[in-house]
């Protein structure tokens, strides 16, 4: 996994280039797609490392196993269950995590993952940002996609339960 020379990825003026690699294979049938790493995730080196964000916690309870912990067992639990991760956005500069203070934003090549991964069936967007900005850029591919209620903690209206139930159309794509 290819990491940022901007290890912080936060509060600074400059271009932040998107620290990690896609998570994809062959065997890929869904992709989920954020926006961009949150500033815990530059620090931990990992998609969704906030500690209170939920993604982990609402993949697993999905699939009735446990939350995985290290970056080893989350990439495992991707590739056992088919699904694909990256984010939309490929560099900005920000003040936060918040999607909101994104600027200056260049978009990742999604149509260039899709053709090289032609068993994706579905896209998912884990905010409404990452929506955007794909139907904003792609909005010609002929793809089934989906919004996913924001796993993060700064959207908090929205009860566990809720989000797990509606989250639960990601399993119609995996059987």
């Amino acid at each position: 996994m290819r990491k940022s020379n901007n290890a912080s990825g936060g509060c600074s003026p400059q271009t932040l280039s998107h620290p990690f690699d896609p998570i994809i294979d062959n065997d890929s049938k869904v992709l989920i797609l954020g926006t961009f790493p949150s500033v815990k995730s530059f620090e931990k080196s990992f998609y969704y490392a906030h500690p209170q964000n939920q993604f982990w916690r609402l993949l697993a309870s999905l699939f009735d196993e446990e939350t995985p912990k290290s970056i080893d067992q989350k990439i495992s639990f991707l590739r056992r269950h088919r699904i694909a991760l990256w984010d939309m956005v490929k560099g900005c500069s920000r003040q936060n995590s918040l999607d909101s203070s994104l600027k200056n934003i260049q978009i990742n090549d999604i149509e260039g993952l899709l053709k090289k991964y032609p068993n994706i069936e579905a896209i998912f967007f884990t905010g409404r940002k990452s929506q955007e900005l794909f139907e904003r850029n792609f909005h010609h591919l002929q793809i089934p996609r989906h919004y996913l209620l924001s796993p993060s903690p700064a959207f908090q209206k929205v009860s566990f339960e809720e989000k797990r139930a509606q989250w639960s159309i990601l399993k119609d794509f995996l059987r």
